[in-house]
């Protein structure tokens, strides 16, 4: 298992690339911290009634594949075959993980991480996607990475409040 990256805020003063990486992987790193010690059977356990594929183990799934979506596939234009968000047959399937362990669950998602920052460190903050196939291939990478920020912690939140209901385990970090 890949060791979670730290969990650290970015400095108060800095440039604007190193203060949006530095809440960015704080974010992330907080995914891995809430899924630490939890056993395969309550990572793939829903405790929310009305939605059975929040789980920790699915969170971590969509959250692997939302870092290739807006990357590779929107801002590099990228091909959306074989990429389970784009799936037409199945609904959510990005979020579907029965039978994944945790663990490799958690590796994909920080090699997506690492595949993800190569591309944000390749271009300027001011770039615009390459997909014409969607709008949202339009915007820049600026936005991408503020909107992944935004997606990362609301559902970093989301894995803090079922972790809690599985085992009563709580803390930011």
């Amino acid at each position: 298992m890949t060791p979670p990256p730290p969990r650290v805020r970015p400095p108060f003063t800095a440039d604007e690339r190193t203060q949006l990486m530095g809440w960015y992987d704080m974010q992330r790193a907080i995914v891995h911290y809430k899924c630490e010690g939890v056993s395969e059977a309550d990572a793939h356990r829903p405790v929310l009634p009305g939605s059975p594929l929040m789980t920790l183990a699915g969170l971590v799934s969509h959250l692997r594949w939302t870092e290739h979506t807006w990357f590779e596939v929107l801002f590099m234009g990228g091909s959306s075959e074989g990429q389970p968000q784009f799936s037409e047959d199945v609904e959510d399937a990005d979020m579907r993980a029965e039978g994944v362990p945790l663990a490799r669950l958690l590796d994909e998602y920080a090699e997506q991480c690492a595949a993800s920052d190569k591309i944000i460190a390749a271009y300027s903050l001011d770039d615009t996607g390459r997909h014409p196939g969607f709008p949202a291939g339009a915007a820049s990478l600026r936005w991408i990475v503020l909107h992944m920020v935004e997606e990362t912690a609301r559902h970093a939140g989301h894995l803090d409040v079922i972790r809690e209901l599985l085992d009563g385990h709580k803390g930011y970090y």
